[in-house]
């Protein structure tokens, strides 16, 4: 890959890979605070605790708290009215009560994101005073039928009192709990005239949360370098999906994983977040990583046996639990910083039983 050019424009430019350059007062790769020191590695609620409750709600976050999480993950997606809502898609038919709404009919849709067509109802056609007349639903509930008791019963939230559920659970359970926010599809909230970026960067600000306390991830390089051209020295993740790669940019994911695409990707931040199966031997993507001063955390942890590797299934049923446990295990023992988990209470005892337990 040719060396990248430097300058905001093009630093901006959603589809070039100059979009991987460094951008001067960065928080750099070596600066970690807290988050991780290679003893104890982090666990991540991945949208709360999504394996024992409806993802993106209180009841989930407090109870990935409540289990020994070290940072919630909100997924980040606009309103009409530009107000940042927690959920895991802009297209909220399959984790709420929209599509039982009869006031609501007329605005289902059909429209393309990311180059993908998707039919639904989209956060960006309601105001937040709309969504909130709306109750949280479990999104696989096929596979976490026991989840669905907890249907209807639950608001959707904003990043904001994410923000201040993570400080009130600090406080209940006298540890620093940081916020995890992704954006979600940001090249398309720009281009019709939602940015996630500017909403994020002001929140962050009124909060004054820092580093020990925020940590932002995006798969869009483009998104990363916004927030750090803004100055706040958070901590940046990028986050590394397993086929083609970041949407509206010249380069793939297999190219972010070599050691050139590294090196770039430390210029601007401290993690990167690959799929667990990028990591798992005899891959060397975990030891490149750490070359290049960039900390790992994987990515999706669950127990049920359609999501585990076949070494670790157990049984035929497709939704039963396998060896969680064995898998934490693998992961730990190689020496990842992080886990993204839809069970962090299992992640929490496995690290306790791997001796990791330790800050």
């Amino acid at each position: 890959m040719p060396a990248l050019p430097r300058r905001r424009s093009v630093l901006l430019a959603a589809g070039a890979s100059g979009a991987l350059a460094a951008l001067p007062g960065t928080a750099r790769a070596g600066d970690h605070g807290d988050h991780g020191d290679g003893r104890r590695p982090v666990v991540i609620g991945h949208r709360g605790a999504a394996g024992w409750r409806p993802e993106h709600t209180e009841g989930s976050y407090a109870f990935a708290v409540r289990s020994g999480a070290d940072w919630i993950e909100p997924d980040l997606v606009p309103t009409k009215d530009h107000v940042l809502v927690v959920r895991h898609e802009n297209e909220i038919s399959q984790t709420t009560d929209v599509s039982s709404r009869p006031e609501f009919a007329d605005r289902r849709a059909r429209k393309q994101i990311d180059g993908r067509w998707v039919e639904g109802w989209f956060t960006e056609d309601f105001t937040l005073a709309e969504l909130k007349t709306l109750r949280t639903v479990e999104r696989l509930p096929l596979v976490r039928n026991r989840n669905t008791v907890f249907n209807g019963r639950e608001p959707i939230l904003t990043f904001q009192e994410t923000v201040d559920l993570a400080r009130r659970l600090s406080r209940l359970h006298g540890r620093r709990i940081a916020v995890f926010p992704e954006t979600k599809h940001p090249a398309y909230f720009r281009s019709i005239g939602l940015p996630l970026e500017p909403e994020l960067i002001r929140v962050i600000r009124r909060n004054r949360l820092d580093r020990h306390s925020c940590v932002v991830q995006s798969f869009e390089p483009a998104s990363l370098l916004r927030m750090a051209e803004a100055g706040l020295r958070l901590p940046l993740w990028q986050a590394i999906g397993t086929t083609g790669g970041p949407f509206g940019h010249d380069l793939t994911y297999q190219q972010m994983t070599t050691e050139a695409g590294l090196a770039r990707i430390a210029e601007y931040a401290e993690w990167i977040g690959p799929d667990k199966s990028w990591v798992a031997p005899p891959s060397p993507l975990l030891a490149d990583a750490h070359a290049a001063g960039l900390k790992v955390g994987a990515y999706t942890f669950r127990a049920e046996n359609t999501y585990l590797p076949a070494a670790f299934r157990r049984g035929t049923a497709a939704h039963d639990f396998g060896d969680a446990f064995g898998e934490y295990a693998l992961h730990y023992g190689i020496g990842v910083d992080a886990v993204v988990t839809d069970f962090p209470d299992i992640a929490v005892l496995a690290r306790q039983e791997h001796g990791l337990s330790t800050a």
